[in-house]
C-alpha cells in the first residue's frame, strides 16, 4: 500500500475532491490503510517507503497522530455525501508500533470519529518481535484492535541475517503469546529464498510458525527490487540471487504443511485456519472494493478512482498543515485496465475468477490452461478460474494468457 517508488498519474486537486460525476456507492464495503512509515533499520530487501531516524529530515514521529488526524478530517469532507464505517482497519509500515499503543489508539479512534467503525470489523497492527511487549498489546486491543500480524519471516539466525531483520527468533513466540493473552488475532508473516537460505531452513521456520498456531499464516517468495541493498549485493556478486526452482520447492513444502496442519489456502500466499481468520482487509484489495490509504506514499481506490500521497513524512504534513490535499497524483483507470486488474488480483484467491471478466477473444485459452495443470477444470464448469497449485506457482503466466 505505500511503495518506494510512485507512479505516474494526474495532477491531484488541494482539496482532495474526487472527479466531477463520480458516484460512490454506499453499499461497498470500506477499508481503510493507515501507512506508519518509521522502521529502526532499513532492511536489505525492502522496497516499501519507510524511513529510519536519520532519514526523516526534521520531521518528529511524535507529530504523526496530529498530521493522519488531518488527512483523516480532508477524507470526511470529501466524503461527506456518501460516509461508510469502515469494516477493516490496517496499520501497516514501517513498523507501527514503533509509535506508542496509546498513539495508534489515538488514531483507530480518530477513524471511529470521522467514519465510523462496524461493529464486526477487523483492526489489524503490523508488528516486529521485538516492538511489542503483553502490555503494549493488550493497550492495543483495549483500543480496538482485533488481530495482530507479526513478522517472523525465518526462525534460522543465518537467513534473518540475509534479510537484515535485527529481531530475535526467540521473541516470536513472546509476541505470539503476549497477543494471544490480549485475546487478538494472530498472523504470522515468512520470506523465503533468502541467500544462502536451504530446503531444510525452509522448513525449520515452517515448523517452528506452525508450533505457535497462528490463526493465519503469509508466506511471500523474496523479490528483488531495484534499488534495495539487496539488489546491489546481487549484483556486484557478493550473495547469490534466488533460484526459481528452489523457491518452488520452498512453496511447495509451506502449502503441504499449512494443509497437514489444518489450513485452507485462500490467496496465493496466504493460508488460514478457516474463513473466519482470512484477513478481510486484504481480501479487499484482491477484491477491488474501496479504501482510503492515509499517510506518505499510501494509495487510496475510491469509485474507480486511484490516487497516492507523496512520499515523504515531511512533505506529506507540510501539505496537511496549509490545509491542502497530500495527494502526488491521481487516475481514473479506464475499461481496459480495470479488467487487467481484476484479473490479475481476483485470479489469485480461492473463489476464483469469473471467466465473464476475461475478454471473449481470451477465453479459448481457458480449455488450455486446463489441460496445463493451471486450472481446476471442475470450477470451469461452474464459470469460475481457479488455480490449481501448479497454477499458484505460475500464476503470472495464467495471466498472460487470459489477457494476451
Amino acid at each position: 500500500m505505500a511503495p518506494s517508488v510512485l507512479p505516474d498519474g494526474d495532477l491531484a486537486p488541494a482539496d482532495g475532491a474526487l472527479p466531477e460525476g463520480t458516484v460512490v456507492d454506499p453499499g461497498t464495503d470500506f477499508g481503510v490503510y493507515i501507512h506508519v512509515p518509521y522502521c529502526r533499520v532499513r532492511c536489505g530487501y525492502c522496497d516499501f517507503n519507510t524511513y529510519t531516524a536519520d532519514e526523516l529530515r526534521g520531521h518528529r514521529r511524535d507529530d504523526y497522530p496530529d498530521d493522519l488526524g488531518r488527512e483523516i478530517a480532508l477524507a470526511t469532507r470529501v466524503l461527506a455525501d456518501g460516509p461508510r464505517p469502515a469494516q477493516t482497519v490496517f496499520f501497516g509500515g514501517g513498523t507501527p508500533t514503533l509509535l506508542s499503543s496509546a498513539a495508534l489508539g489515538g488514531m483507530l479512534h480518530a477513524v471511529r470519529e470521522g467514519f465510523g467503525i462496524a461493529p464486526d470489523a477487523e483492526v489489524t497492527v503490523e508488528a516486529n518481535p521485538d516492538s511489542v511487549t503483553p502490555a503494549s498489546l493488550a493497550e492495543l486491543a483495549e483500543a480496538g484492535v482485533t488481530r495482530v500480524s507479526i513478522g517472523m519471516q525465518s526462525s534460522v539466525p543465518h537467513v534473518l541475517a540475509a534479510l537484515d531483520r535485527t529481531h530475535d527468533p526467540a521473541n516470536v513466540a513472546a509476541a505470539v503469546a503476549g497477543a494471544r493473552a490480549a485475546g487478538l488475532d494472530v498472523s504470522v508473516d515468512l520470506i523465503y529464498g533468502a541467500p544462502g537460505e536451504s530446503l531444510s531452513d525452509w522448513h525449520a521456520s515452517v515448523d517452528a510458525a506452525l508450533a505457535l498456531e497462528p490463526d493465519h499464516l503469509s508466506a511471500y517468495a523474496l523479490i528483488i527490487e531495484d534499488g534495495t541493498k539487496l539488489a546491489r549485493r546481487i549484483r556486484s556478486g557478493e550473495v547469490p540471487a534466488p533460484d526459481d526452482d528452489l523457491q518452488a520447492e520452498m512453496y511447495e513444502l509451506v502449502d503441504d504443511a499449512m494443509a497437514d496442519a489444518g489450513y485452507d489456502w485462500y490467496e496465493v500466499s496466504n493460508w488460514a485456519r478457516g474463513t473466519d481468520h482470512r484477513s478481510r482487509h486484504n481480501l479487499a484489495y484482491w477484491r477491488g472494493t474501496d479504501w482510503w490509504g492515509f499517510g506518505p506514499g499510501a494509495h487510496s481506490h475510491v469509485a474507480g478512482v486511484r490516487w497516492w500521497n507523496v512520499k515523504h513524512p515531511a512533505a506529506y504534513a507540510q501539505r496537511l498543515s496549509l490545509g491542502t490535499s497530500p495527494a502526488a497524483a491521481r487516475e481514473v483507470p479506464d475499461h481496459q485496465a480495470r479488467t487487467l486488474e481484476r484479473i490479475l488480483l481476483e485470479s489469485r484467491i480461492r473463489e476464483g475468477l469469473p471467466i465473464e471478466v476475461v475478454p471473449t477473444d481470451r477465453r479459448s485459452a481457458v480449455a488450455g490452461l486446463i489441460a496445463d495443470g493451471l486450472v481446476e477444470g471442475a470450477a470451469a464448469l461452474r464459470g469460475r478460474i481457479v488455480l490449481t497449485r501448479r497454477g499458484r506457482l505460475l500464476a503470472d503466466a495464467v495471466v498472460r494468457a487470459l489477457t494476451d
